[in-house]
């Protein structure tokens, strides 16, 4: 059995990504595994390969309704038959599918987890011949993870109950240890079944602009990124709406989703996204997820999220075809505060809030930290010994250092003086020596540093304080009502045995137009023609042009410029059904391109 041969005839690549190959030969020799690898890195390949050689049908069970029929055109275009039984297909429709995969010929379908519960449904499921389960989403399933859904708990026994003893794979973008760990419990799968290739991406530029003018920033960005792919993101509908309507008002062809919108309009904008007929949307947190357009060059959040996994999730939407890609986060206080208030008001139990708030300090860290952001995130997964990634904003930054270990030696001993009993609002209050502290019953103004920066602004302590958390100094107790904790690097500090290097002054940075597609290696012109014969295609089709070819392929067209079957082959992306598909025409293009 050769893999890679497969992987060629079927997909069009030479070589398997990292994780590939050794999931997918655990998977052929029918055992339980789970692949933790970033959003991009090429999951979906470790089942649908198998799919391709195993008999019977693979079972893939998604929580993403919105991903099954991306995957299943997607599936179907490389002549792999695919399809999806979910709440959006009509009875009809749905007896006519269940009577062709009785039939053995579908190779994979896709199902969401509340099927698998329905009773009638899994006496018919019981009955096919089923060679491998695979779980999308995985981290869905652990009361750890950020999305988890109680209700896919209860799946997981009928699927074990299933004949056959058929293979597993469960597969997830963003998983702590924590949550791998409860993962492999609940699914039962051994330690050295577990492949993790690394959650970095290495073609995603992290950034964080504090302090810019919101709108503008994003209005300058997106001009300057026009003939670009973007999701801008929002915390509310009424942020989007906004954002919608002065993009619009300033001549931007622009999308929008959130809930508030018909399922009819939400529909429409999505697909105008998909297909090429609008490069931007604006969104809350509710698009994206299963969203498999390959050619997303940047992600904007106009509103930071509520957690290091989300955020990662959703910049991941970003670059997935290789390509350089940008995730911009225009940061503020004030959006933590949002959050808080939801955290407030949710229905979950205490311990439920305390890890929401838990989370949220730590996504209010990363954006306050001057570390490499790449680093940041990879040591929040767990990944403990990784490098400055030397392409994010803070590797960037080329400001001067400045000496921040006076100033950070008055915040800790006012901390201590303290004793560690109080949150940040009131130890700033005191360093800036407010009145209303003074006269408080707790005498604060009897401290030794009570008012020691009282030539600063309170916003100049506070931004001094979030810079100390976030990097280490000072820690937070957590819990509804947060105290700050002077932490073991602090003390090295206070005794004199660290110094700290702060830059100051943070800048408003001007947003500089580039291509993110473009770098010089190839012809853009030929790039160009060659877009919209896939366009002419997709529309021939009603597919996304990004499922007749992606970017990355199209660019390797245009670098290995393929003028006969063989030479087209050999283009990264190119399969043997794409090449009867699409090879004469995409020839001839490049053909006459050169010729004129």
């Amino acid at each position: 059995m050769n893999l890679e041969a497969t992987l060629k005839e079927k997909f069009g690549y030479d070589t398997f990504r990292p994780g590939q190959k050794e999931l997918i030969q655990k998977v052929m020799d029918g055992q339980k595994a789970m692949g933790i690898m970033p959003t991009g890195g090429g999951k979906s390949i470790c089942y649908q390969l198998p799919a391709t050689l195993l008999p019977g049908v693979t079972l893939v069970v998604s929580p993403l309704i919105s991903l099954m029929k991306d995957q299943v055109d997607s599936l179907n275009e490389v002549g792999i038959p695919a399809t999806f039984l979910n709440s959006t297909v009509e009875w009809h429709d749905r007896e006519e599918r269940m009577r062709y995969i009785e039939s053995g010929a579908v190779k994979l379908l896709f199902v969401a987890p509340e099927k698998i519960v329905d009773d009638e449904f899994y006496s018919w499921l019981s009955a096919l011949d089923i060679s491998l389960i695979a779980i999308d989403e995985a981290h869905v399933l652990s009361s750890w993870g950020h999305d988890f859904r109680n209700s896919y708990l209860k799946m997981i026994e009928p699927l074990q109950q299933l004949p056959g003893e058929p293979a597993w794979l469960a597969l997830t973008a963003t998983a702590t240890e924590q949550v791998q760990d409860d993962l492999a419990s609940i699914l039962q799968v051994p330690a050295q079944n577990i492949i993790k290739t690394g959650f970095e991406r290495n073609n995603l530029a992290l950034k964080i602009e504090r302090g810019v003018d919101k709108s503008e920033y994003v209005l300058n960005y997106v001009k300057n990124h026009i003939d670009e792919s973007g999701i801008i993101y929002a915390g509310r509908r009424e942020d989007v709406d906004n954002i919608y309507k002065f993009l619009n008002d300033n001549d931007v062809k622009v999308g929008r989703y959130h809930a508030g919108l018909s399922d009819q309009e939400r529909h429409q904008q999505q697909e105008d996204f998909l297909f090429d007929r609008i490069n931007v949307i604006v969104a809350t947190n509710a698009f994206g997820m299963g969203i498999n357009k390959t050619n997303v060059r940047y992600v904007l959040h106009f509103t930071i999220p509520g957690t290091i996994e989300s955020y990662y999730q959703e910049v991941g939407r970003a670059g997935r075809d290789g390509l350089p890609a940008e995730a911009i986060l225009l940061y503020t206080p004030a959006d933590l505060r949002l959050h808080q208030f939801f955290i407030d008001k949710s229905q979950g139990d205490d311990q439920y809030k305390l890890s929401l708030r838990n989370k949220l300090f730590e996504i209010s860290r990363f954006a306050q930290t001057q570390a490499c952001l790449m680093k940041f995130v990879l040591d929040y997964f767990g990944e403990t010994n990784t490098t400055p990634c030397g392409r994010c904003s803070n590797c960037l930054d080329d400001r001067e250092l400045t000496d921040a270990t006076a100033d950070t030696q008055k915040v800790l001993s006012c901390v201590v003086r303290m004793n560690q009993r109080y949150g940040k609002k009131v130890v700033t209050r005191v360093l800036v020596g407010k009145d209303n502290m003074a006269n408080d019953w707790r005498h604060f103004e009897k401290l030794s540093t009570f008012g020691i920066f009282k030539d600063r602004t309170l916003k100049d302590v506070s931004r001094l304080i979030d810079f100390l958390t976030a990097n280490g100094f000072l820690k937070s107790s957590g819990g509804e009502y947060p105290t700050l904790l002077v932490s073991k690097k602090g003390l090295a500090v206070l005794k004199g045995k660290m110094n700290v290097a702060r830059k100051q002054d943070l800048r408003q940075e001007t947003v500089k137009p580039k291509s993110m597609v473009a770098d010089g290696s190839f012809d853009v012109d030929l790039f160009e023609k060659l877009r919209a014969l896939r366009l002419k295609f997709a529309k021939q089709q009603g597919l996304p042009p990004f499922m007749i070819f992606s970017d990355r392929t199209l660019k390797d067209m245009s670098v290995k410029l393929p003028t006969n079957d063989q030479e087209f082959l050999a283009v990264s992306g190119v399969g043997k059904v794409k090449l009867e598909q699409y090879g004469p025409d995409f020839i001839g293009e490049i053909k006459d391109f050169q010729e004129a």
